[in-house]
């Protein structure tokens, strides 16, 4: 391991102690003043956070902007948070906290044996969606971006895992027939797909520009029957209590075979079409609830230009 991947390691498992040691109140606290202190100095990815953001609102002036960003920071800032804190909450603490709404048809799916898989943007705290959706929906797979160190992507992991989640590695040639398998044998698969900036993702229209995003889901349910469902993941604060809520959208169908079409070209025009109607979904999450958005990377066009002639 080289010397800035034993510190960037050595960093994580420090986060990880101070996290759980602190309490609440005190830790919330600096994740705040840590955050606007990011919001105020700026730099590369906030600026970044800043374009994406103003897409969500695009009639928001410079000071909206300023404060919507500060906002952003303070709610990606309290993911961390939770992330760490997570492993140690109680079965209570986890399943407590959550508002699932619209989810009956999900359950009836689920509990007719049939796999269902979610699409989920960057929003929220996806870790506490899954950790619940372990705990009170039903066996959950998923697939993690193998991390650099090693030892953070195990650390990683073993997080994950410990919340009841099975975890695949993103990338590996066997994990998509896994998730095949595990579909079909009724299990739930969360996939964060909001970006792909690879060449399989698929173009669809997302908050008025053109944007690539993972085709993984929409995929997988044409493979195996499993009912797609976008989920907006944001948190609210209802009668003074801050709720996690897990917003179901209705499942996506699989459009029908057009006569005279191969297989093939109906598998690529349904998984594009899915995928577009998840986008759909998900951006209007973001739009009502932008400061929950998680994206602090290039994903539109005019953001991706400059680095790819870098």
């Amino acid at each position: 391991m080289s010397v800035r991947d034993t510190l960037v390691a050595g960093g994580f498992r420090l986060g990880w102690r101070l996290a759980r040691t602190l309490p609440e109140d005190l830790a919330v606290a600096a994740t705040v003043r840590v955050a606007d202190r990011l919001a105020a100095r700026g730099g590369p990815r906030v600026e970044q956070l800043r374009r994406n953001l103003s897409r969500a609102r695009p009639d928001a002036g410079p000071g909206e902007l300023d404060a919507l960003v500060r906002d952003g920071l303070r709610s990606y800032a309290r993911y961390w948070l939770d992330a760490f804190r997570l492993p140690a909450w109680s079965r209570e603490r986890i399943l407590g906290p959550v508002a699932f709404e619209g989810g009956d048809a999900l359950r009836a799916v689920l509990a007719s044996g049939r796999g269902a898989v979610a699409f989920l943007g960057h929003l929220g705290n996806w870790d506490h969606a899954g950790a619940w959706s372990a705990l009170d929906l039903a066996p959950v797979v998923t697939v993690a971006e193998r991390l650099r160190p090693e030892e953070v992507y195990e650390e990683f992991l073993a997080f994950r895992r410990s919340l009841g989640m099975e975890v695949l590695p993103l990338g590996d040639p066997a994990t998509f027939a896994t998730l095949v398998r595990r579909a079909r044998g009724g299990a739930f698969v969360p996939l964060l797909a909001d970006r792909d900036l690879s060449a399989t993702g698929v173009e669809v229209g997302f908050l008025g520009e053109r944007v690539r995003m993972a085709p993984g889901p929409a995929a997988l349910a044409v493979a195996t029957g499993a009912a797609l469902v976008p989920i907006g993941v944001f948190h609210e604060v209802r009668a003074g209590r801050r709720v996690l809520v897990l917003d179901v959208r209705p499942e996506v169908p699989v459009p029908a075979r057009r006569a005279g079409e191969t297989a093939r070209e109906h598998r690529q025009r349904a998984i594009a079409a899915m995928t577009q109607a998840c986008a759909d979904e998900i951006g209007a999450v973001v739009r009502a609830h932008p400061d929950e958005w998680h994206v602090l990377q290039p994903l539109f066009p005019d953001d991706l230009r400059p680095a790819r002639g870098g």
